[in-house]
Order: C-alpha cells, then structure tokens, then sequence
C-alpha cells in the first residue's frame, strides 16, 4: 500500500483499511509529525496540516476523497515534489557480463592456448594477466583505474611479478609528468587566462563566421602546448565561448536555429582540436604516453619536445588551416557574418577587466616551462623537472593550492592505471614476449610480400579505424600502441617514424565519434550537432587528414630524414 503512494507524484488511488494506517503513512514521512485528522462519514474530508521539528511552517495538504467500499474507502493523495521516494541505488560492483569476458579471455590464453617454446612459462602468465586488463579497459567492468589495480595485484598474487617490480613504473617521469600536466590545465582554467587569450582571437578575427571559427582555431593552437589536456581546452573554454556567441546569434541547442552558428563552429572547433593537441608534444596527455611506450620498445627519441614539433609542424599547420574552411563547404553555418561578435568580446574582456596578477604568474610560469621542454636537454634538466618547477611556482605564489591538486581526479587515475600498463608492458619486453611476437607479424608480413612503405600505410590505417570500438584515447594506447609500433618494427618500418605516426594518429582519431575522446563527449553534449552529422563529418574529415599528413607528411618526414 505505502510502496505504491510512494511511487506517485500526481493523483492516485490506494486503498485504507483503518485510520491507524493513514496515520502509520504520514507518520512514515515525517521524521516528527503532528497529524490532525478529522474522518467523517462524507464523501471526502481534508487534512489540515503537518508540522516538523525543523519548521514551524505547514509542509503540504493532502486532498482525501473517501468512497465507501464496505470496509474500505479510496483515498485521493497528491504527494509534493518532496515526497518523490529517492532513485534506486546504483548496482554495485563489476558489471557482470563485462567481468566474465574479461577474465574469460586471459583464462583462455593462459590454460587453452598451448604455449609457445620461445616464451618462457612467466612471461606466459604475464601476457594472459596483460590481455585481461587491457579487455577490462575495452569492456569496462570496472572504472579503468579499478581494474588495472585488479590486474596488478593479480600479477603480484600469482607470483608473475614482485611487488616491486610491479609497482617501478609508479616512478616512472614521463608519468608524473602526465599528472603534473593536468595541475596545469587547472591553473589555466581557474585563473581565466585560457578564456581570455580565446576572446582576444574573437575579437580580432570575428567579423565573419569562418573567420570566427579561424580566430577560435588559432587560439587553440597557441594555448595547446601549456594547456596539454584536450578535454580541458575544449570545457573550460572554447565550448562556453561557442556557446556565448551561438546564443547571442539566435542560435540554440537541440533547436533547428543550432544549424544557424553553433553546429558549424562546434564541428569546426572539434574536428580542429586533434591537429591542435598533435602540434605539441605537451598538447595532450597521450602524446607523453606514446613516447614512453616507445622508450620500452628501444625506439629512443632525442629531444623530444623539438623532434616532435619538427615532424608535425607542416602537416599539422595545413590541417588547422584547411579544417575550418572544409567544412565552411561541406556543412556550413546558415549565418555567413557575425559583425556583433568583435563587439561581444571586447565587452567580455571589458567586464574581465585588466590582466590578474595570477594570469601574468601562469603566463611567466608557462613561458618558463615551454622553454626548459625546449631546450632542457642542453641544460640537462629534464622534462619532468621542468613541470616540477613551474608547479612549486605556482603552489608558492597561490595561483594553484594543493586542494585543487587533489580534487583533479582524472590526474591520479590515469598515474594509477597507465603506471599498471607501463610496468606490465616494459616486463613483457624484458621476458621476450614483444619479440616473440614481433617475429610472428614479421613473418605473416613477409609471407605477404609486402614492402615497408605498403605495411606501414595497412597498419596506420588500422591502428586508427579501428578506434571505433574504443572509447579513450589514452585506452586506445595502452591498449595497443605497443602492438602496433612492434609490428611496424617487424615489417621494417624505421622507428621514430613509425612512432611519431602513431602517435599522431592518436591525436586525430579523436574527432571519429561522439564517444572517441573526452572532448567528443564535451562538444557533443552541448546539443548543437546531430549524432548523424557527427558520424560523417568524423569520417569525411578523418580521410581529408589522412591525404594531408600521409601526402605533406611524409614530404616532409623525408626532408627531415626520418626515413
């Protein structure tokens, strides 16, 4: 009886066999209630009121009909907001259908799979733990970092690795570096210097729809390498600012006035934002990531800040420029000029008012890390020294304190389950697996005839279709950046080519769905372009990179020798 006026937030009925129970029901949802209630034999009644011990005010009326029914009467009730029973909990735990394929696949490998003679019994075990966990980060039975701490204290219970063997990559640099890049991103969200230096860009360059969107575009750019979070660019200030100058145009979210500017600057902004985090080394994340995976495959990049700016500067700068004006073509805003939008942004910044002492600190504090990743190498400092400067500048002088290091959750988790993949994968380089399969693809491959420039073109183009079934950029390569570069190698692929490629095709696989990458989620979310539309600009633009970067990229690559 109580379970289905619970369930009711408009007129329902129920039925009351005695007054104790009408008052056991009201008594139910009130912690100290004071019922009055008056029954006569009429058709219906009214309550008076109800008092809490925490207001003297009366909390809500309950409108009673009674119709007799021999001994039963049918009471109209209508429950206030307040009263709505509380959603059901969360289910707890893995999820079981993920957690059963997970384990499923590292059991088979481990007892169905005969094991190969050049793998020795450890390294075995520690491939089947390995492909388990990266399932776990396919199939999600847990949160990513959940499962890969499952994954490490499986490897620790077995006996595969030690305890302290397991837990070395913790102190790996490019690692903390990643973490120490997301304090970063903070620091430029909180002091508002990201959202400035993008209204300046308005501003300037705002006067019409595409230049709008080359003015957003550009600033991107210049912020990425000391803002190394995508996600962080994309919602903490380029989606508020689309969304600013999409309103104010007449442009509104899950509304057919979305095609008029907001549709066209969010595609623009998105599909823009992989050649933004692909410029710089410390654009992005997963970037470091590749390049530490690389290091455990002996595929040793020197300087690693220029070598990889170098190699993306010409491809990536022809891709940001020709991005906004492709899909000015392809899918183009019904407003063609935004004269308003120049006068929007110098009132913003009016309102913003002059530069914040803390703005000017990041910006010095910036500029002093962007140098030392430059050119650290000859003062041999290393990269991770370098963040660890500029972040003790910026926790002495206030602009960050430790509370916000803390609350950055997405920095701690990725320290916690890229740490398991790294120290994982390094041991399966150092018990002879990696090679071991490095050998297998290289003889498939020859088998197939294929050249190095044909098996590097078939592998580049499956490391990043195959994207699709993943979720994560940073999943993607922990999952499988490693395989990928090893079966380059075993096709005679040279290194830093096959890693650098890789590792920028990480960057602009991140624009192919709704779901590819965080800020898919963020540009996705905000209502302006449809799921059909996402998809096909996705692909559509995922080709016209793939011409730029394989045709002014490796121009290019062969200037600077890299092949």
């Amino acid at each position: 009886m109580e379970s289905l006026a619970l369930h009711s937030l408009s007129t329902t009925s129920f039925s009351l066999t005695t007054r104790s129970s009408l008052l056991h029901h009201h008594h139910h949802h009130h912690r100290s209630p004071k019922l009055l209630t008056s029954i006569k034999s009429q058709p219906s009644i009214s309550t008076l009121s109800s008092t809490s011990s925490s207001s003297s005010k009366p909390l809500q009326f309950l409108s009673l009909s009674l119709k007799p029914n021999r001994n039963r009467f049918t009471i109209n009730s209508s429950l206030s907001p307040q009263q709505q029973p509380p959603p059901p909990p969360p289910s707890q735990g893995a999820k079981l259908l993920p957690l059963i394929l997970s384990i499923s696949i590292g059991l088979i490998v481990r007892f169905a799979i005969p094991k190969p003679i050049a793998v020795t019994p450890q390294g075995w075990q520690l491939l089947s733990i390995f492909l388990s966990t990266i399932a776990g980060l396919v199939l999600s039975p847990l949160p990513v970092g959940a499962w890969a701490f499952l994954g490490l204290t499986t490897a620790i219970i077995t006996k595969t690795l030690t305890f302290a063997t397991a837990f070395s990559a913790f102190t790996n640099e490019v690692i903390w570096l990643i973490v120490i890049s997301f304090f970063f991103a903070r620091g430029f969200v909180k002091t508002g210097l990201g959202d400035r230096i993008a209204t300046y860009f308005v501003k300037w360059l705002g006067k019409s729809t595409l230049g709008l969107s080359y003015g957003l575009t550009l600033s991107e750019a210049l912020i990425a390498p000391a803002m190394p979070s995508t996600t962080a660019r994309a919602g903490g200030v380029f989606l508020p600012i689309i969304k600013s100058l999409s309103l104010s145009a007449g442009s509104k979210p899950n509304d057919p006035s979305a095609k008029k500017l907001g549709s066209y600057l969010v595609q623009s902004q998105f599909q823009s934002a992989g050649n933004s985090s692909a410029l710089f080394l410390t654009a992005a994340a997963q970037n470091l990531l590749c390049l530490k995976l690389a290091e455990e495959l002996g595929v040793v990049i020197s300087n690693p800040w220029v070598s990889w700016f170098k190699a993306a500067s010409l491809p990536a700068l022809v891709s940001l420029l020709a991005t906004p004006f492709i899909l000015y073509k392809l899918y183009p805003p019904e407003t063609k000029d935004t004269p308003e939008a120049p006068a929007m942004a110098a009132k913003k910044l009016e309102q913003m008012g002059p530069v914040t002492a803390n703005e000017w600190i990041m910006v010095a504090t910036m500029l002093l890390a962007v140098s030392l990743w430059v050119g650290g190498d000859a003062l041999g400092i290393p990269s991770v020294v370098a963040a660890m400067i500029g972040l003790s500048i910026l926790l002495l002088l206030g602009v960050l304190d430790w509370d916000d290091c803390l609350s950055e959750k997405s920095a701690w988790d990725t320290l916690a389950w890229f740490a398991v993949l790294v120290g994982m994968a390094g041991q399966l380089t150092n018990l002879g697996v990696v090679t071991w399969m490095s050998d297998c693809v290289a003889k498939v491959l020859q088998s197939l005839s294929l050249s190095w420039p044909a098996a590097f073109l078939v592998l580049q183009a499956a490391y990043f279709f195959i994207h699709y079934l993943f979720a994560s950029q940073t999943g993607h390569v922990g999952a499988l950046y490693s395989a990928f570069l090893a079966m380059n190698l075993a096709a005679g692929v040279p290194g830093v080519l096959a890693a650098l490629a890789l590792a920028y095709n990480t960057n602009l696989f991140g624009a192919l769905t709704h779901y590819s990458s965080g800020q898919a989620a963020v540009y996705f979310g905000a209502g302006y372009v449809d799921l059909p539309d996402v998809f096909k600009m996705g692909f559509i633009m995922a080709v016209v990179n793939a011409v730029i970067w394989g045709g002014v990229g490796s121009i290019w690559w062969k200037f600077l020798g890299l092949y």
